[in-house]
């Protein structure tokens, strides 16, 4: 459990120092649809300090992803184990943690349902728990606040909106992120198995080195890479809705009430086009985070359970 914690924290860190200015401009790109993402970019630039502008809010951003995403691959994984122990939310009463003769994953293998239900309950109990530093990142990168420091988003939140302020938008945020992460783990397993069975097809010429899995490890790493690219950009198309409302709630819940009150009111000032703003920034961000903290996730776990077997072989 703790080396997965690790694997996830890691993984979570690096993507989103990397991918911040992505987030940053999604987040105001949603916080009106009346601003389009050629003018951000281009106020941005104009600005004094123009990369510090980018990179705002990195540090809030790093420790949601990287917590977040540590305690929601230690969660997932606790999930999986269990569900495959056990045999649970199987269509045919039946779980396997055995791999095809090549396979790029590290993970048990899981029915479609296990996937779905893994994935998201996982990351909606992970959302809940982070729900007031995804706040304080979200104020932080909009243009509408001007906070200093961490302590000082904090306090500010609790003297004007109390307790309450730190959870705002979490209806829209658990059902965005919930689906997103059930849709993610079920669309990642599937494109793997199929990437993986061209492997088993145009098997690899032998002397080259093979992870446990009868794999070369970067044809893995590339596999679940691709993967991660694809189960990304489909779980945001279709989840994208209730990120635009929850942007919104976080930013102006004064104004919007509650998710439902804030997407009709949307799509009555704004018109439907407001439920697909940042649409665009947010695949190209999300398939590319996600697909380099799982595959650094599930690179970091390979490597481990390879020096452990090396290790055993050579005490027996």
């Amino acid at each position: 459990m703790a080396f997965h914690f690790a694997a996830g924290l890691s993984s979570g860190v690096l993507s989103a120092c990397l991918l911040q200015p992505a987030d940053l401009l999604k987040t105001r790109v949603q916080q009106s649809s009346s601003t389009s993402l050629t003018v951000v970019f281009r106020a941005i630039t104009r600005s004094p300090h123009p990369l510090r502008q980018l990179w705002r809010g990195t540090l809030p951003s790093a420790l949601r992803t990287g917590i977040g995403s540590a305690l929601y691959f230690s969660s997932l994984n606790a999930l999986r184990q269990h569900v495959a122990q056990y045999n649970l939310l199987t269509a045919s009463g039946k779980a396997s943690n055995d791999h095809a003769k090549y396979s790029s994953s590290s993970l048990p293998r899981l029915s479609n349902t296990a996937n779905l239900a893994t994935g998201a309950f996982a990351r909606a109990s992970v959302g809940f728990i982070m729900m007031p530093i995804t706040v304080i990142k979200v104020r932080y990168e909009s243009s509408l606040f001007s906070y200093k420091s961490i302590w000082g988003a904090t306090t500010s939140i609790w003297k004007t909106e109390g307790f309450r302020g730190f959870f705002s938008g979490f209806g829209a945020t658990a059902i965005r992120d919930a689906p997103y992460a059930g849709l993610y783990v079920l669309f990642y397993e599937q494109s793997k198995r199929r990437l993986s069975t061209l492997q088993e097809v145009a098997p690899l010429p032998q002397g080259l080195a093979l992870g446990n899995n009868g794999m070369k490890n970067s044809t893995s790493a590339s596999i679940n890479f691709i993967s991660g690219v694809l189960a990304a950009g489909l779980a945001t198309a279709i989840t994208n809705p209730f990120d635009a409302v929850k942007t919104r709630l976080q930013l102006m819940p004064g104004k919007y009430g509650n998710m439902i009150k804030a997407g009709k009111q949307m799509v009555v000032e704004d018109g439907i086009r407001s439920l697909l703003d940042g649409l665009a920034l947010r695949m190209g961000r999300k398939a590319m985070s996600s697909a380099l903290a799982w595959t650094l996730y599930e690179e970091l776990i390979r490597r481990a359970e390879m020096k452990w077997e090396d290790k055993a072989e050579s005490v027996i």
